[in-house]
């Protein structure tokens, strides 16, 4: 009889420092794959912690306590299929970053992350000790290789594994989200499965934490790169694989392959999994956003609404003397397509306040960007507030164009507790609106079809805090900025680099340093779904005080 070993694959989403809560969902998993008849089910990295924890995980009392957890969770577990499953481990004074295995009512292996990521989102060098290089754990009738997510990145610790007689490799990752990353991994994948020989289970964690968003897609290679399973993205999965042993080695047999997500989907599935956890898991149920009939908020609220469901979703128009009619329709017309429920609330009355107030100290002063950031206030101060009375988390609607450059009003537009859209540029919004319009998931809570409006998505872009103002009176086209930011930002290209690709001098040198200029304000805003290598926190970290500029391009 040919010698088969069943492996359950579990892509689930935990949350950070609910220990009870990842164990059940641990224990739920086993169950399962006893049910089926498997030999093993497999977590994620740091599965009963949450990921990533970041200096959570240096108290001592919360890592002996997961610890603990694992400890109690492999002896309710000693009837069925061993567990590999993500945790801490202290060793002596020595924090790792270890992977246990569970069988038969206690702990039988403990596997140590080697290589530490220490860059983009990652700072596990100030964390964690790193672990020897070490060998493949025994579990039934199979050798298994576990290399712990950045270890797969590296070819020693695969070799090392292959060479000391394992017989498949399985990589348990946190592996956060950005655009074109499932390429990356599976390419990289590949290599160490040509290096080795060996058949390579790649298993991802799902879910949003804080800005980051784990994107599961899950796959299983045979060697020669040949894909033999593929997980859903961004969705919960419990996959049973079979490996086979041949002549030639194990070998996994096929399972089931879903087709993933363009790169449009992929960003607008990160946005709604992002927003639904951060507020799920902070214990929100229910959200509000002003609404301004503008294209920016439109979308967040698309967004929301996928998220939570429109019942949950409160927009709020807040005109002033500046307010068009054709805003005000606009407003409508997306609270109408989706299904929200739209308050107004004026502040001519609370402007005309503020200014009486005001007038004997501006006594002489012209008009100008104080008296239109108050009007922003004033909308920032009263979204709050209905936030406050009515426990709905605002959700603040700048994209990434304008978080760069500023063009945001602190304690104003800037309020709220997550922005959705904080890491994509305006160009990709108006995108990503028509994408929204033309396509509909299972997973979206929200009605399919035209969500938003084209005079919405067509007109010019304004913050209507004077008569006649648009962007374009402060800003370069969005077409020309977003191409610079994209440079300075995302490639930390110098502006001699942009300007000899043809981007006028003066224009470059303004964009520049309205970044710098605004570093302070960013270090104040929401945290956002973070959708590039290069997002506005943990992936670019600059001082707010900073006096040198770029003359390279003079």
């Amino acid at each position: 009889m040919t010698e088969r070993f069943r492996l359950t694959l579990a892509q689930l989403n935990p949350t950070v420092g609910d220990l009870a809560g990842n164990v059940a969902l641990a224990r739920k998993a086993w169950e399962a794959a006893r049910a089926a008849g498997s030999d093993m089910v497999a977590l994620t990295e740091m599965f009963v912690t949450g990921y990533q924890t970041q200096d959570l995980v240096m108290r001592r009392a919360f890592v002996r306590d997961a610890m603990a957890a694992i400890e109690r969770l492999a002896a309710d577990c000693a009837e069925g299929p061993a567990i590999g499953i993500g945790g801490p481990c202290l060793v002596g004074d020595r924090l790792m970053n270890g992977y246990w295995l569970l069988e038969g009512g206690r702990v039988t292996a403990t596997v140590f992350k080697h290589h530490l990521p220490n860059g983009e989102v990652f700072d596990e060098k100030r964390l964690f000790s790193s672990g020897e290089v070490h060998g493949p754990c025994r579990v039934g009738p199979l050798r298994i290789g576990i290399p712990i997510c950045e270890d797969s990145w590296h070819p020693d610790v695969c070799e090392t594994l292959a060479e000391t007689g394992a017989e498949i490799l399985l990589v348990p990752n946190g592996s956060p989200y950005h655009r074109e990353k499932l390429d990356v991994r599976v390419n990289l994948m590949v290599t160490r499965v040509v290096e080795t020989g060996l058949p390579l289970v790649y298993l991802n964690m799902v879910g949003g934490q804080d800005d980051q968003v784990f994107d599961g897609a899950s796959f299983v290679l045979n060697p020669h790169g040949r894909l033999m399973a593929q997980l859903p993205a961004f969705e919960e999965a419990l996959v049973h694989v079979d490996f086979e042993a041949t002549d030639e080695g194990w070998r996994a047999l096929p399972a089931p392959i879903v087709a993933q997500p363009d790169l449009w989907e992929a960003d607008y599935h990160a946005m709604v999994v992002g927003l639904r956890d951060y507020l799920g898991k902070s214990g929100f149920s229910r959200a509000l956003l002003g609404l301004s009939g503008g294209i920016d908020s439109a979308l967040v609220a698309a967004i929301a609404a996928d998220a939570l469901g429109p019942e949950a979703v409160r927009c709020v128009m807040l005109p002033s003397r500046y307010t068009s009619r054709h805003s005000l329709e606009d407003a409508a017309a997306v609270a109408r397509a989706l299904g929200c429920r739209l308050d107004e609330v004026g502040i001519e009355g609370p402007q005309e306040a503020v200014g009486a107030a005001l007038g004997p100290l501006f006594e002489g002063t012209a008009p100008g960007i104080t008296e239109e950031n108050i009007q922003s206030r004033l909308r920032g101060l009263l979204l709050m507030a209905l936030s406050n009375k009515f426990g709905e988390m605002l959700l603040t609607t700048g994209n990434k164009s304008e978080v760069a450059v500023g063009y945001c009003t602190i304690y104003g537009d800037m309020n709220g507790g997550f922005n959705p859209i904080k890491d994509l540029y305006k160009t990709r919004v108006f995108q990503m609106c028509r994408w929204r319009n033309a396509h509909h998931r299972p997973w979206m809570k929200g009605p399919a079809g035209e969500v938003i409006p084209p005079r919405v998505i067509d007109k010019p872009p304004s913050a209507e805090l004077r008569e006649g103002q648009k962007d374009e009176d402060s800003l370069p086209p969005y077409a020309t900025l977003d191409a610079i930011l994209e440079g300075l930002v995302d490639r930390e290209e110098s502006a001699a680099e942009l300007v000899a690709r043809g981007f006028d001098r003066e224009t470059v040198t303004k964009v520049e340093r309205l970044i710098f200029l605004s570093e302070w304000k960013r270090f104040q805003s929401a945290p956002g779904t973070r959708l590039t290598r290069r997002a506005f926190w943990l992936d670019r970290r600059y001082p707010m005080v900073n006096r040198w500029r770029d003359e390279s391009a003079n």
